[in-house]
């Protein structure tokens, strides 16, 4: 009995201890949760430094896959980070060298608030951030914002990028409006950012259909993120959506067209951007293929990592590399 009791006991104080830990160290169990993650689909955190017009960039990244494997560079979303990839990443990692990158103003990467945030703007710092990876040609892919900077880079430079992946991307502004657009218009709060834990937690309802699971003390430390950079998010929103030369038109004006090989994908619930956006792109891309994403919302790659790579897989087993 003496036994079962000390049992008991430690079993108690055990217990105690992991729910502790649970709720009082919640970075410390969210690092770790996400290195795991990290871990399983064969990425590492590295860094760099860069500098443009005289003012430094540290520029913070994962990076894994074969060494001499197809080169493929990731494009994060306004408000989020390199980590949305991570997921979708461990059935790429296998075939292509995968570079996650934080763009400057978001994750762990730079984020001053004085610079200038335009999509040109970013496309100047990713092109310097492949100069530093020794990248000359390489497969591009982005979500929402990081898919506007993925082809306004392939504009850029055409004779860089051997294909594109676009994922719900923004800069298409003759699509239909969204809900989030109505919800602008109407005097409503962005639903894109989060100023409490509340907000955040139906930011993930409105910018997914299918939100996956997220353990308590990475939901709370991902949290406490998006409430720090709220005010640097709304800036760099505000900003992106006032700068001329949005996508479409951009496309348009085009002659010959953009001829770079690319994959759409557009979740037909994206409650963020319209998917009417895929149809006008598709015309304007004469080399592109769209794939919509039926019961999925605005992140593909976070609500359906496994069907999104293997979408994305198919398309480049069609490409002549």
């Amino acid at each position: 009995m003496l036994i079962l009791k000390a049992f008991l006991l430690l079993l108690a104080l055990t217990v105690a201890v992991y729910i502790g830990l649970y709720f009082l160290v919640p970075k410390k169990i969210a690092d770790t949760a996400m290195s795991l993650e990290r871990m399983r689909a064969g990425l590492q955190r590295s860094e760099m430094d860069i500098e443009v017009d005289g003012r430094g960039f540290h520029i913070v990244y994962l990076e894994g896959g074969p060494a001499n494997g197809p080169p493929l560079l990731l494009l994060h979303g306004i408000g989020a980070d390199k980590d949305n990839w991570t997921r979708v990443a461990a059935k790429l990692t296998q075939r292509y060298r995968v570079y996650a990158i934080d763009i400057p103003g978001f994750g762990e990467s730079s984020k001053p608030a004085d610079a200038r945030y335009r999509i040109g703007d970013q496309v100047e710092r990713v092109a310097l951030v492949a100069k530093k990876l020794g990248l000359t040609r390489f497969h591009l892919g982005g979500n929402s914002m990081g898919g506007w900077i993925s082809a306004a880079y392939a504009i850029a430079h055409p004779d860089q990028v051997q294909s594109l992946w676009l994922l719900d991307p923004a800069g298409v502004f003759s699509a239909e409006e969204s809900e989030m657009i109505k919800l602008i218009a109407a005097g409503m709060p962005l639903p894109l950012f989060a100023r409490s834990k509340q907000d955040f937690g139906r930011l993930l309802q409105f910018v997914m259909q299918k939100p996956p699971f997220i353990p308590a003390p990475v939901l709370a430390v991902l949290a406490e993120r998006q409430i720090a950079n709220y005010a640097l998010n709304e800036q760099i929103f505000d900003e992106i959506r006032e700068q001329s030369g949005v996508l479409d038109a951009t496309l348009a004006e085009m002659n010959p067209p953009l001829a770079t090989p690319t994959l759409i994908v557009w979740g037909d619930k994206d409650r963020v951007l319209h998917p009417s956006g895929a149809a006008i792109l598709h015309r304007l891309l004469p080399n592109s293929q769209v794939l919509m994403m039926a019961g999925i919302g605005h992140l593909p790659m976070l609500e359906a990592p496994g069907r999104a790579a293997q979408d994305y897989l198919a398309f480049r087993a069609g490409l002549a590399e």
